[in-house]
């Protein structure tokens, strides 16, 4: 038996992958606590394995004893078994899923919305940005991980799920009942022109085609007119750290820092150096961003907003600034561990302190009268969501044009406008100087 149980250990610390993370050899001491550490993981095993009600096997355990461990780490560190790995590359790659449509981290101990993805079952239903999850059906989601809660909301198109929800800022418990779909998802949300030679792009992540939509979305918007523009990160949840680069390129000049990288090790460290050699830098820029924009949108802001290249406007983002690095093992199974944290060009920290604006905004919305009465009812009443969705989708069909006019309704995109328009104006004002001291 206690060969046996040599045996598994092994095969434990191989997939532990101790090695990777131990200190340098050279530091003898170092090393030596860190195999007390081991030999208490191994009595531990050993123990469970012979005196536990219930045989367990040696995998089921060793794979528990790993998400325990990347999870005490941060919220963004985790173990991944083949079939859950599997699952989420191929989420990845074919960019849809049957679920609700919310990017989750967990803050404060407790699984929290990063931000609903816009046109999802959990966005028309009201979902929003740090709303905390504190259940899912009759689960509650102490201790739950971040894996076990996506696997829960995730299901076939057309199932429903509850989600009881704490609502810190208006101080209340909502029950949210919310019928699962299939979630695609898309780069660049909307692109045209608003008013006055105006430019709007919304951008809702950053994937590996995002900076050719947004070339395409930028040629269309200055052919027509274009002599400004206002980029929408607001909810955008971010996505692949080289599209928020590319994407950042467009706008600075050549040879400047867009983001850097820095970890634990000196091989971690990382500066990206804008490259284009056609940069857009003529035109007044604003962005938009709320407590949605997250991780890759926040490079964006943060690098625009250093380099005085855009005016950024709306709320503080939500702080997700931080490098996972995925390390497979032997099994099929992988570690995704955070290797390092994001700063903009200036020095700053992202990770758990956001994009401050330059222009705070709040976002002041007209709710439905339906809306008004749920939000007023007592947090023990559920909320039925009716399933409104041919009937929204025909609309949306119908009311293309009349979407044309609703940004004046948003007043955080109407206070992108006047600044843009009085960033227009200074320049303008600055050309017409230099013309008469010619």
């Amino acid at each position: 038996m206690r060969k046996k149980l040599i045996s598994t250990l092994v095969i434990g610390l191989g997939i532990f992958a101790f090695v990777r993370f131990a200190i340098s050899a050279a530091d003898k001491s170092k090393n030596d606590e860190l195999y007390r550490q081991v030999e208490l993981f191994s009595d531990s095993i050993s123990i469970v394995e012979t005196d536990y009600v219930d045989e367990v096997k040696a995998k089921d355990l060793i794979y528990g004893a790993l998400k325990g461990m990347l999870s005490s780490l941060d919220p963004h560190s985790l173990f991944m078994d083949p079939d859950t790995y599997n699952t989420e590359l191929k989420v990845d790659t074919e960019g849809k899923f049957g679920g609700v449509g919310i990017e989750l981290t967990i803050k404060d101990g407790l699984l929290t919305v990063v931000t609903p993805i816009e046109d999802t079952p959990a966005w028309k239903v009201g979902i929003k940005a740090n709303d905390k999850i504190v259940r899912i059906d009759n689960t509650l989601t102490r201790d739950m991980t971040m894996i076990d809660a996506v696997k829960k909301m995730r299901g076939k198109p057309g199932e429903p799920v509850s989600l009881t929800i704490l609502r810190e800022s208006e101080k209340k418990i909502l029950e949210f009942k919310i019928v699962r779909d299939v979630i695609k998802i898309k780069d660049v949300k909307d692109a045209r022109i608003l008013e006055d030679g105006i430019g709007y792009i919304r951008l809702v992540q950053f994937s590996e085609n995002t900076a050719q939509d947004m070339n395409n979305a930028l040629d269309k918007l200055t052919k027509t007119g274009m002599d400004s523009l206002i980029l929408d990160l607001r909810n955008n949840r971010g996505g692949i750290l080289d599209s928020s680069v590319d994407v950042c390129e467009r706008f600075i000049v050549k040879g400047k820092v867009i983001v850097s990288i820095k970890g634990r090790k000196p091989q971690s460290n990382t500066e990206y150096i804008s490259r284009s050699t056609h940069p857009i830098l003529d035109i007044p820029m604003v962005v938009l961003i709320n407590e949605g924009s997250a991780s890759a949108s926040e490079i964006v802001a943060g690098c625009l907003q250093d380099y005085k290249r855009a005016i950024i406007v709306g709320m503080k983002s939500f702080g997700k600034g931080s490098v996972q690095t995925v390390f497979p093992l032997s099994d099929g199974s992988v570690l995704k561990l955070t290797t390092g944290k994001f700063f903009t060009p200036s020095g700053k920290v992202i990770h758990d302190k956001g994009v401050t604006p330059d222009i705070i905004v709040e976002e002041l919305r007209v709710e439905s009268t339906d809306k008004k009465e749920q939000n007023e009812n007592k947090a023990e009443q559920v909320f039925e969501e009716l399933e409104k969705k041919q009937k929204e989708e025909k609309k949306e069909e119908k009311g293309k044009e009349e979407k044309q006019l609703e940004y004046k309704k948003d007043n955080q995109l109407m206070s992108a406008i006047n600044a843009v328009k009085a960033a227009k104006f200074y320049k303008e004002s600055k050309s017409d100087e230099k013309a008469k001291n010619k």
